[in-house]
């Protein structure tokens, strides 16, 4: 494989990854816990098969060698990706997007707590200018009635940055496992919650096969296509190339439910965005790898 034809596949994730926000709002009765017990159920024969592949038919060892701060992982996965679906569903898709892309900059806040990682001035302006961003965006959202989505969303951008810096924390080279953990803790958790909130597990066909879509194709599907692209791309351009998915997701949701986001989110994610640009650039030049970013 080429650099050219690894570009092609890491913008093809982010494109793959950007109807996440669309398609979670074609389901018609499915909630939260439900919606992400069947997508992680989805998700794990598809990871089976790449962690097989990718530790040469050890799968099990691979993922012991995880251990427990590959749980912890898991653990902050889980969080991100239920809050994920929350901020799709009771917040505009825009929104949702833009405030899970400032996961990057949460996760070098973290990684300063927990592992003492040292911050340099170009990241704490670029965490400075996506707080900011960030701040503009909940505040649109709490005059719009969107708390609820924005807490969402927040949660879910730690529990992304949370999964990425377990990565750093364990030294580990291949985040496959660690996804493979989160989705099968998923599926326990969601299955648990979904009972004891009464949100059930039984679903409609039409939105078992939206979650099987998602589990199967746009979020396995993604993982493979950048993993593929990863091996000839370097590292520091991936954050900038994925984040298709953030610049398509609110065309999508606009061109196929006529949603449109608001001046404040718009505003709010043009700074995060702005921040990622800069962070990744920045990045380039110092011939650093980037801060990792995590598809929803």
């Amino acid at each position: 494989m080429n650099y050219r034809t690894g570009i092609f596949f890491v913008l093809a994730s982010g494109v793959l990854w950007s109807f996440h926000g669309t398609i979670i709002r074609q389901l018609d009765d499915a909630q939260a816990w439900t919606v992400l017990f069947w997508r992680s159920l989805a998700m794990l024969p598809v990871l089976w098969v790449l962690v097989s592949f990718r530790s040469n038919g050890a799968p099990v060892k691979a993922l012991r060698a995880s251990g427990w701060i590959g749980f912890l992982g898991g653990l902050g996965l889980v969080a991100a990706m239920g809050g994920a679906i929350v901020a799709f569903q009771t917040t505009t898709v825009a929104n949702a997007a833009f405030l899970l892309a400032a996961s990057p900059f949460l996760a070098a806040i973290i990684g300063r707590l927990i592992l003492k990682e040292a911050v340099s001035t170009q990241t704490k302006i670029a965490i400075a200018l996506a707080m900011f961003g960030i701040f503009v965006m909940v505040k649109d959202g709490l005059s719009s009635g969107a708390l609820v989505g924005n807490v969402a969303g927040l949660i879910a951008a730690l529990g992304f940055a949370f999964f990425s810096v377990t990565l750093r924390w364990s030294k580990a080279e291949d985040s496959l496992p660690v996804t493979f953990i989160g989705a099968v803790l998923a599926v326990i958790i969601a299955g648990a919650f979904a009972i004891v909130t009464n949100q059930g597990l039984a679903i409609t066909y039409t939105d078992l096969a939206w979650c099987v879509l998602m589990g199967t194709v746009t979020l396995s599907g993604g993982k493979i296509l950048y993993t593929l692209g990863s091996r000839t791309v370097p590292s520091a351009e991936l954050t900038l190339l994925s984040n298709t998915e953030v610049l398509l997701a609110p065309i999508w949701v606009w061109l196929i439910l006529g949603e449109v986001a608001s001046f404040g989110t718009i505003l709010g994610g043009s700074i995060v965005l702005v921040a990622i640009a800069y962070s990744a650039l920045s990045r380039v030049r110092r011939k650093l790898p980037p801060i990792a970013a995590t598809p929803v």
